[in-house]
């Protein structure tokens, strides 16, 4: 059933017994009819899809934004146009990458990105979002550089979803469990679909965008466990830290650096268990440096 994206934020998807009634996401341009005009602010929300994970060596192939004002309340008052545009990777697709993304070597033949147009797009944004920014800043800055710098943040974990009843954090389930759904996974389905979620109102007065928007803006802690002993790698890894291979150290970034630097002291750092440093390396990151 269609119905506009904007309701999202205030009528729940209709439910009973066995069933739920989930509506094609249509996610109209233009006024959205709800927020003030006083303090908008300027955002645009980015996906792209790529012929690989191997940022070195893989390339953008789809890049796709949509812009959207909102207000000191983060609730959306307004949504642009959809932006599209599909590049040639001057080499084949593999099969994988043709199934999930729904692209093939003849839709990408001569195709390039307006990259002024994208760059004068993202210039202008006071903030830029994705749902796996992670992911996509780093490759957005690589095929942009001119737009490098923004503050950045991420839908996918800058949101306390599990606290609003949702499950779990990919785009699709998170939009089903809305009340929408959306079609193949074209990276400008995906905009609409993180669109449609951040005008959700998930708490009483409080949208997604909201709380994105207050979480991103705080500065966090990244910390990396230097010198902690191979034994450790359990309680480390529960505790949800990351391997990185490369430089061989267990990191998390962290909101409370105090809570955590205890935590490691008397887990990692104390003289049982053997550690071959004092303590952990620590560097603040703002929402201009994060997901970079």
């Amino acid at each position: 059933m269609d119905t506009p994206a904007t309701e999202a934020a205030c009528r729940p998807p209709m439910s009973g017994g066995e069933f739920r009634r989930v509506y094609r996401l249509d996610l109209r341009g233009g006024p959205t009819g709800v927020g003030g005009a006083a303090g908008n602010r300027r955002a645009v929300v980015v996906d792209v899809e790529t012929t690989g994970l191997d940022r070195k060596r893989d390339v953008i192939i789809e890049l796709a934004m949509r812009q959207f004002l909102f207000d000191d309340a983060g609730r959306i008052t307004n949504i642009g146009r959809p932006f599209c545009w599909l590049q040639d990777p001057s080499r084949p697709l593999t099969e994988e990458i043709m199934k999930l993304t729904g692209l093939d070597d003849a839709m990408l033949k001569d195709q390039s990105i307006d990259k002024a147009l994208a760059t004068g797009i993202l210039q202008r944004a006071d903030l830029v979002i994705a749902h796996n920014a992670s992911f996509d800043r780093p490759r957005v800055e690589d095929e942009l550089p001119e737009a490098a710098g923004r503050a950045w943040c991420c839908s996918c974990v800058e949101i306390a979803w599990r606290d609003f009843g949702f499950d779990g954090r990919s785009l699709g389930y998170l939009l089903s469990q809305a009340g929408y759904y959306n079609g193949a996974h074209r990276a400008s389905d995906d905009v609409d679909s993180t669109i449609a979620l951040l005008a959700r109102e998930v708490a009483p007065g409080r949208t997604a965008l909201a709380d994105l928007v207050e979480r991103s803006s705080r500065d966090s802690w990244m910390c990396r466990v230097v010198g902690a002993a191979f034994e450790r790698k359990d309680d480390l890894k529960a505790r949800g830290y990351r391997w990185d291979a490369d430089n061989r150290v267990w990191h998390r970034e962290l909101a409370d650096r105090d809570e955590e630097e205890t935590w490691l002291m008397a887990n990692i750092y104390q003289s049982g268990a053997r550690p071959t440093s004092a303590g952990p390396e620590w560097r603040q990151i703002s929402a201009r440096e994060r997901w970079a």
